[in-house]
């Protein structure tokens, strides 16, 4: 394979970058030759050396930080645990500020339709925390599409006869938006879900 294409290839594979953007990408790099470029392979070089993900919560931590910071703070609050899907799933809800309890990434979600089972993602390292570390509340801030519902009601299933609540993020219209931005499943459940105020 030609080494342009097979970057262009790579890159595709990355969240966030369609076939044009791959191309403008590999295209920059190829003409670069210079700082850009080998800035960048330094830097693969070095995660690849020296990034790993954190063995309890699945967040992205260096080869000597494990537990991460987060798992290895003792200032947070131990009786609460987040799962996501993805470490930077993490990411985001910790810019928020507003939670400061416990995380576990799955590394994916359950998809039949893409032959992802239980068994591919930290389903199992889950369940061996929630037994080990006696959270009294499990938060599921999983994608509210059909694989993070069959997701989430695979953990709720799995938790049932142990004594830990279990939550799922609210969801609604986001802030600052109106009703004629929403599609009708948001809106469905902003209604189903809504709140009294007095």
């Amino acid at each position: 394979m030609d080494p342009l294409e097979k970057l262009i290839s790579c890159l595709c594979r990355l969240p966030g970058l369609g076939r044009r953007s791959a191309e403008r990408v590999a295209v920059r790099l190829a003409r670069d030759q210079g700082s850009i470029l080998n800035d960048l392979v330094s830097a693969l070089n070095d995660v690849k050396a020296r990034i790993r993900c954190c063995s309890l919560c699945g967040n992205v931590t260096t080869v000597d930080a494990d537990p991460c910071r987060l798992c290895s703070n003792p200032g947070r609050e131990s009786s609460l645990l987040c799962v996501v899907e993805e470490p930077d799933d993490i990411v985001r809800i910790e810019r928020s500020g507003g939670f400061r309890g416990r995380y576990h990434a799955l590394m994916g979600k359950i998809s039949p339709m893409k032959g992802r089972g239980p068994d591919d993602v930290r389903i199992k390292a889950l369940l061996e925390r929630i037994d080990k570390e006696r959270f009294a509340e499990v938060i599921l801030a999983l994608s509210t599409d059909v694989e993070g519902d069959t997701t989430a009601g695979f953990i709720v299933e799995m938790l049932k006869g142990k004594n830990v609540k279990i939550s799922r993020l609210a969801l609604g219209l986001p802030s600052g938006s109106g009703i004629a931005y929403s599609d009708p499943v948001t809106l469905a459940k902003a209604i189903e879900r809504r709140t009294v105020d007095r």
